[in-house]
């Protein structure tokens, strides 16, 4: 079948999403050096997603998790990302494929990508992305899935909190 074209937006999606494997696979293989901490928002129903039950009741859609000082036994693949998170005091395994991701961000760089899907792009999941500044409105977290805001319980914490308005 002949190529009707190229397809730059695809490309420019793979070489950015090649950030967030990079950047986790220099966290897996060194650690996170300083204050560097990563927030990383996925799909949950995506295909390839692994997520315990209860997790997934929780966050039906979305779901931010952060990559600081709580977290294990984090492995990079080409495709995904797994890693162990403690929910409620439960360690618990998580395998998120990249193509699934939404968000990544890294507040104490000020840097962040963020993916959304192209309109009117029916013959894929191709996903489109934004280069964000984050600015200084991000706040280093101990935790190792992101907490809602006090009063804001079950809500997930976006990308769009760390945005300059």
């Amino acid at each position: 079948m002949p190529v009707k074209e190229l397809r730059y937006d695809k490309m420019v999606e793979d070489a950015l999403r090649s950030v967030v494997r990079d950047s986790l696979s220099f966290a897996a293989e060194h650690g996170l050096p300083g204050d560097h901490h990563f927030y990383v928002t996925f799909h949950t129903h995506h295909p390839g997603v692994a997520l315990p039950q209860h997790v997934l009741a929780r966050h039906p859609e979305e779901m931010t998790i952060v990559l600081q000082h709580q977290f294990w036994d984090l492995e990079v693949a080409h495709e995904q990302f797994a890693v162990t998170l403690s929910f409620s005091g439960k360690s618990e395994r998580l395998v998120i494929p990249f193509s699934a991701v939404s968000g990544f961000a890294d507040p104490s760089a000020k840097f962040g990508l963020q993916f959304q899907a192209i309109p009117g792009d029916d013959d894929d999941e191709v996903d489109d992305m934004e280069v964000e500044d984050l600015g200084e409105a991000a706040a280093p977290s101990d935790s190792a899935a992101a907490k809602p805001e006090d009063g804001e319980d079950g809500k997930v914490v976006t990308l769009d909190r760390f945005r300059k308005k």
